[in-house]
């Protein structure tokens, strides 16, 4: 009998639970890093971890471990679940830790905010030898947990890998689509949840489905100038990874981003909600942009807001008295 193939995932949060317990029903040997020490305990005792995935039933064969040496010891892949402004400090303790032909999955969806880089580029800088990859798409911890049926993107430089870590990974209700257009990838996981902030906000301030469908549209344009000047394929923005999970982000309160945008528009107090992405990658976002000269003004406006530089009203005020031009 062949051995199962054996994954380790970085991160103890609701999407390495997720992608854990997923991945476990996929029947992989799977165990699972964090430093919460009641994380872990949870996970293996009671097979639930309710810090972040409250009410739901984890694979019993998913174990847990505060010994980061011990999960990552001679594992087939590893998920990097960390979060993007997190994520540069966790390679420069793990590094050490991960052989460099063991191909590394960020799963994480961001742009660091102090370098401007996507989180492959940066962890290629502190583990330049690194088989990389990135997991994205529409897809919430919640339903992945649950086992409900889920479409993603994979992505690595090479191909063969890609469709290495899709097959891994993929099972009866969790698909992995593969491309080697991992900028493509990145990029549009990182700025959906920009636009999904954009879209919340405008519920949140009453303006309407009318306004936010104009704001998801017209973002999504944006979207689309920015991959392309990166270097992202029009097939890859216009998929799973970028147009897909740009319409699930910009839907659904389950969404971090756009509950954090419902609540900004709402005027309520803000301190203390769960992470959501898009606020610290507004801000570079508009900035990589500007310094690009790319036509990006709800990017912009989305990133002024949160700096407090105008109100949601002036910012919608300005976007409407904009010139008119051809859509096309």
């Amino acid at each position: 009998m062949s051995r199962k193939p054996s994954i380790a995932v970085v991160g103890g949060g609701a999407w390495g639970t997720a992608l854990g317990t997923m991945a476990a029903r996929n029947g992989n040997a799977v165990r699972l890093y964090a430093r919460d020490a009641a994380v872990v305990k949870s996970i293996n005792t009671d097979h639930r971890n309710d810090a972040y995935l409250p009410g739901i039933e984890l694979h019993p064969t998913l174990t847990a471990n505060t010994n980061a040496r011990e999960v990552l010891n001679n594992s087939d892949l590893i998920l990097c679940v960390i979060p993007a402004q997190a994520l540069a400090g966790a390679m420069q303790q793990l590094k050490d830790l991960i052989p460099s032909s063991t191909p590394l999955v960020i799963c994480a969806k961001g742009i660091e905010r102090h370098s401007g880089l996507l989180m492959s580029d940066l962890v290629a800088k502190i583990m330049p030898d690194q088989a990389l990859g990135a997991l994205s798409g529409p897809s919430f911890a919640t339903d992945v947990a649950k086992g409900l049926p889920t479409a993603v993107t994979v992505a690595a430089r090479s191909q063969a890998l890609a469709d290495r870590i899709a097959l891994m990974l993929s099972g009866p209700t969790f698909r992995c689509y593969s491309t080697d257009d991992l900028t493509g990838v990145e990029i549009g996981g990182a700025l959906k949840n920009v636009l999904a902030i954009a879209a919340g906000a405008a519920i949140g301030r009453g303006f309407g489905a009318s306004a936010q469908a104009a704001l998801v549209t017209r973002g999504f344009v944006e979207l689309r100038r920015i991959g392309q000047a990166m270097g992202a394929r029009p097939e890859t923005i216009m998929g799973l990874s970028g147009l897909g999970d740009l319409m699930l982000t910009c839907s659904t309160p389950q969404s971090r981003n756009y509950s954090y945008g419902l609540a900004l528009g709402r005027g309520e107090d803000l301190t203390g909600r769960p992470l959501a992405e898009g606020v610290a990658t507004a801000a570079i976002a508009a900035e990589l942009a500007a310094r690009n000269n790319i036509e990006a003004p709800i990017i912009a406006a989305v990133a002024q807001i949160l700096d407090r530089h105008i109100t949601i009203d002036e910012a919608m005020e300005a976007l409407l008295a904009r010139p008119l031009k051809n859509e096309s």
